[in-house]
């Protein structure tokens, strides 16, 4: 009985390192993120195991610099034993396994001084330096996604436009939001998640503009929110999963490259957007529709006169159809009546005559494109397809400007109508008079 007793004492004495009456906080999986990861404070964390002598010898030095480093520098210590998830997540091998974590917490250094507390508070005021210039310089810690890959986009550009989502963000942003969403449940350590970071960041700048902010991508730290990641039976990384208002998510099926990545949110979005919006040239806010679209296709329609309205609505009709086809594209869609805006017209080379023509026009290099072939299902198709693949020759739009727009009344649906005719009373006028001074 006594050997009993002495055993468990034993045990109970190796395995409690730490109690509360010291300054060693005692870390797990529990409160590991909350305590360290999200923190600004710096760290140092020994990773122990209790059967370990080394750690056992450690501990008294361990205690004693916590306490001369109280209110300077956090001090911790895992039993890597027991929580091995938390060991093999900072790629612990050996015990002890001392490291430093400061301004990136995702990518803690390892402690490379000596094991008293001399070497230990020294080496943790050489760490807080470190991180005192780092902020004085502009750097900063955190979790964001930019850093899993140590942080610069990695030749993908920048992380801006991908939205970092949270435990406390996730819902009001992504379920009680009106966007698409495309996110990536990812960990900082994780090589495959580090591979993808470029692409899902350059994907998430060329979706966030094609779409105009209908569409989103993403990202959760799997390993901090672990909350909103158990709720998706996230077991992986990285895992993608596409969310839908007022639907169930679903499995990210594509590739893994930024075209595949975006052509992917353009489908999302064409299941998902109306027609864009054709409308008629009535003013000069008409053309705001180019300046905020990649392109602008603008159709010049025969004088009512020449059509009547069922012709005219026959070719709108085809305009529209072709709006609705290129509608991820998300460019802009206007008309006009041949002859109602000249400056318009010899600014884009039709020049007042062949009619209906039709311009493509990119506002931003100020250069246009005009339909050659038909004005036809299929010769429209063509014109936009080769545009879209930078086919076909370009030329500047009048003088690299904008012309004027002639302010004019919206057509009202109804077929024209000629002008009255001026009628003449020829009571007084003496025709004898009028033959006399034609004569030769």
């Amino acid at each position: 009985m006594a050997r009993c007793v002495l055993g468990c004492s034993l045990v109970l004495a190796v395995s409690g390192f730490y109690s509360a009456r010291d300054d060693v906080v005692e870390l797990n999986p529990s409160n590991f993120n909350k305590e360290v990861v999200q923190s600004d404070s710096l760290w140092l964390i020994e990773f122990y195991a209790p059967w370990c002598g080394h750690c056992q010898s450690l501990t008294a030095d361990w205690k004693k610099a916590a306490t001369a480093l109280k209110g300077i520098v956090k001090v911790g210590a895992v039993d890597a034993d027991q929580h091995k998830s938390l060991g093999s997540q900072y790629g612990v091998r050996g015990f002890p396994t001392i490291k430093i974590f400061g301004a990136n917490k995702n990518k803690p250094d390892d402690f490379q001084g000596g094991r008293t507390s001399q070497a230990i508070v020294e080496g943790a005021m050489t760490a807080l330096r470190s991180l005192v210039k780092e902020r004085l310089s502009g750097k900063s810690g955190g979790s964001d996604y930019s850093r899993q890959s140590g942080g610069g986009g990695g030749g993908g550009g920048s992380t801006k436009d991908v939205v970092e989502l949270t435990d406390d963000n996730f819902d009001r942003l992504v379920m009680e939001g009106d966007a698409v969403w495309l996110v990536e449940f990812f960990a900082p350590w994780c090589g495959h998640c580090k591979s993808l970071e470029p692409e899902w960041a350059a994907a998430a700048s060329a979706v966030q503009e094609q779409t105009k902010g209908k569409v989103r991508l993403g990202a959760v730290d799997a390993t901090i929110h672990q909350g909103v990641s158990s709720r998706y039976g996230v077991r992986g990384f990285p895992t993608i999963k596409v969310f839908r208002k007022g639907e169930e998510p679903e499995d990210y099926q594509g590739g893994r490259s930024r075209g595949d990545i975006i052509a992917r949110a353009l489908d999302l979005f064409s299941d998902n957007a109306v027609p864009p919006e054709l409308m008629e040239i009535l003013s000069e806010d008409s053309l705001k529709t180019c300046v905020d679209s990649q392109l602008c296709v603008i159709a010049v329609l025969p004088h009512i006169l020449d059509t009547g309205a069922s012709g005219r609505k026959s070719y709108l009709e085809v305009v529209m159809k072709m709006a609705d086809k290129y509608k991820k594209k998300m460019w802009g869609w206007l008309w006009t009546e041949g002859g109602a805006q000249m400056e318009l017209e010899n600014a884009l080379g039709i020049g007042g005559f062949g009619y209906p023509a039709m311009a493509a026009i990119n506002a931003r290099k100020m250069k246009y494109a005009l339909l050659k072939g038909s004005f036809s299902d299929s010769g429209i198709h063509e014109f936009l397809r080769d545009l879209s693949m930078g086919r076909g020759s370009t030329s500047t739009v009048g003088e690299g400007a904008w012309p004027k727009i002639t302010t004019v009344a919206p057509w009202d649906g109804k077929d024209g109508e000629l002008p009255a005719e001026e009628e003449y009373d020829l009571s007084d006028v003496d025709l004898d008079d009028v033959f006399e001074k034609t004569e030769l």
